[in-house]
């Protein structure tokens, strides 16, 4: 059978980002070049600095270090024991070492990373710490290669902001091997849409709050990633078909023999990458093809809107411009082909169940919607990653995956989709351009015009909601809420009162500079506004009762109020949000440099006027 053409618009679009990335690509390779030698870094340090590198190593495993003809993989770990899906890496280190020793290699622990939990900090100022914890990860992952010991990584995170910190450091470090190693998802519990149910009937005063904690706690109930389709399983799919995990690995339950097999295996692979023939930088994997790959693994099956923002700054630490309008251009010919809660009733692990990433894959690569002859960690090529991964006794083993899927309720194929385009769309107007999610947003939700109500934080919203008075079609607009204001928190505590007033049958939509992440919902959410209302972006100009156009299908975002009127009007004053407390005094320095939604939201790239200044 002939391989199908890569379809004209990833191509074009792959294309725009190649030469948009040319000199910024160039000079990144360059760098990474320069920093690459035939023998380990190590080889080159004083002996003082050497003997403190192994000093700490006990057994067989010191002479390694000190002879250095092996190679010694770092391993970069985001293991606490408070959050379920980071738990399970209690036990990988010792599991690596073991492994990289009978590969004829070594393994230190190089460092951990901060991982903290959006679920837990939900509406509380915690949470205002949390974009920026991605930059702290990719800060601490610099700090941990930098002892220059090593010949690859391995990088152990799951969620939200851990895996794109991660991967943004070690692209610093893009001349070592590196690859990303899961935990995988817990066992399925409530059905997600259950727990939907009884936070709405909360939020209407119907539930007690005992009911709510034993909801939730039936949902989120043991080691492992939470199995609704967020930002953290977002993250595993993504890498996964950017070739940055072994092909099968990212959806394998924690605490089974197959999960223990491939992360030996995983370890096997740092030792192989990093010599030789097969060595294989991960700023060289890293390219434009794999970019795009990520771009349309998430549009395809709805995921998180987070990487509008994590892609983009991802991209950047590899000297690769990635914009919003290639989402845009993508999500047009991208078909959706799942439905995982969200943006259906399923989890993620009836999405494995149902043919899951191996599928996925399967189905794009025979559409020419995937870049076929990339570098993975697996090997040359994407057509790896149609296999699973199966234990044949105590032999690790690959075998084809389902060319179909076993469930078409969960996943399909591109002939017969959920949705002819992608899950993701940019919105633009004159209140600036934003993201939406509209893979569960049903199609007469996707237009919405109604007076605004106009609000600065979630607590003003709940306090309007709770004395009724938003039981109206409305635009609810909450700003003051992006990265230079306070961090950019999620604001998923407007989701359960915002899906009670469309219940009740209004037209609502929401508004906002802040963020929703990978669970927005039903409700249609114009997210990420930027310019952001601190920053000088027009949300600063909207009154209460202003009507605001949100259509989908136009691409729009605006308040219908003349030109004129709206530019001689005074911008509200700028929200000051407490700059004390839950540690955000640490992060002034952060709100003060980072740059907009549309760049990533990063410190690393320089802020424009008003940030702007998006890449042409």
């Amino acid at each position: 059978m002939a391989q199908q053409a890569t379809h004209p618009t990833v191509q074009a679009v792959t294309d725009r980002i190649a030469a948009r990335s040319h000199a910024t690509r160039s000079a990144y390779l360059q760098r990474l070049r320069n920093a690459a030698s035939d023998a380990p870094a190590r080889a080159e340090m004083g002996c003082s600095n050497l003997a403190h590198g192994f000093a700490g190593i006990t057994g067989p495993d010191k002479a390694t270090v000190k002879e250095l003809a092996l190679p010694n993989v770092a391993i970069v770990s985001a293991y606490n024991d408070m959050l379920s899906a980071h738990k399970p890496y209690a036990e990988f280190p010792a599991w690596i070492k073991d492994a990289t020793r009978r590969a004829r290699g070594v393994a230190q622990f190089a460092g951990g990373v901060p991982a903290m939990c959006d679920g837990i900090t939900q509406g509380r100022t915690g949470m205002e710490l949390s974009l920026f914890s991605r930059d702290v990860i990719a800060m601490s992952t610099a700090v941990a290669l930098s002892h220059e010991m090593f010949d690859s990584a391995l990088l152990l995170g799951v969620c939200d902001k851990i895996v794109p910190g991660l991967l943004i450091g070690a692209l610093t470090f893009g001349h070592l091997p590196t690859l990303l190693v899961p935990a995988g998802p817990m066992a399925s519990g409530l059905p997600n849409s259950e727990k939907s149910r009884v936070r709405q009937l909360f939020a209407e005063g119907k539930a007690t709050r005992d009911d709510l904690l034993e909801a939730e706690s039936a949902s989120y109930h043991s080691p492992g990633t939470c199995t609704f389709y967020g930002t953290a399983n977002s993250n595993q799919l993504v890498v996964e078909a950017m070739g940055l995990h072994l092909p099968g690995s990212s959806f394998v339950p924690p605490g089974t023999p197959l999960r223990k097999a491939l992360t030996e295996h995983a370890a096997r692979r740092a030792v192989e990458l990093s010599r030789g023939e097969q060595r294989l930088p991960v700023g060289e994997l890293v390219d434009e093809r794999t970019i795009v790959n990520g771009v349309v693994s998430l549009l395809a099956t709805g995921g998180s809107t987070n990487h509008t923002m994590h892609l983009v700054a991802i991209a950047a630490a590899a000297g690769i411009e990635l914009t919003w309008d290639d989402f845009s251009e993508l999500s047009s010919v991208i078909p959706l082909l799942s439905r995982v809660y969200p943006n259906g009733t399923a989890d993620i692990n009836h999405f494995a169940a149902a043919g899951g990433v191996q599928t996925l894959v399967g189905q794009l690569l025979d559409a020419g919607l995937l870049h076929r002859d990339v570098q993975t960690v697996a090997g040359p090529g994407l057509d790896r990653y149609r296999q699973l991964p199966f234990l044949d006794g105590e032999d690790l083993v690959w075998q084809d995956g389902p060319g179909h899927s076993l469930d078409t309720e969960v996943l399909r194929g591109v002939s017969e989709p959920f949705s002819q385009d992608g899950g993701l769309q940019v919105l633009d107007g004159n209140l600036g351009r934003s993201v939406i999610k509209v893979s569960a947003v049903r199609p007469e939700h996707r237009s919405v015009t109604a007076a605004a109500r106009v609000f600065d934080d979630q607590e003003e919203f709940s306090t309007a909601f709770r004395a009724g008075e938003l039981d109206r079609d409305v635009v609810v607009v909450v700003r003051n809420q992006g990265p230079q204001a306070n961090g950019m928190p999620e604001l998923h505590s407007l989701t359960p009162g915002l899906g009670v007033l469309q219940d009740r049958g209004h037209q609502v939509a929401l508004v906002t500079d802040g963020r929703m992440s990978g669970a927005s919902g039903k409700v249609p959410a114009a997210i990420q506004v930027t310019p952001e209302a601190s920053a000088g972006g027009e949300l600063a100009l909207v009154h209460d009762g202003d009507v605001i156009r949100l259509d989908v299908a136009t691409g729009t975002l605006e308040v219908l109020v003349p030109a004129h009127e709206l530019t001689a009007r005074t911008p509200a004053p700028a929200a000051s949000p407490a700059q004390f407390g839950t540690g955000r005094e640490l992060f002034a320095a952060f709100r003060s440099a980072v740059g907009g939604a549309e760049r990533g939201a990063s410190v690393f790239a320089p802020r424009t006027d008003a940030d702007q200044d998006v890449f042409a």
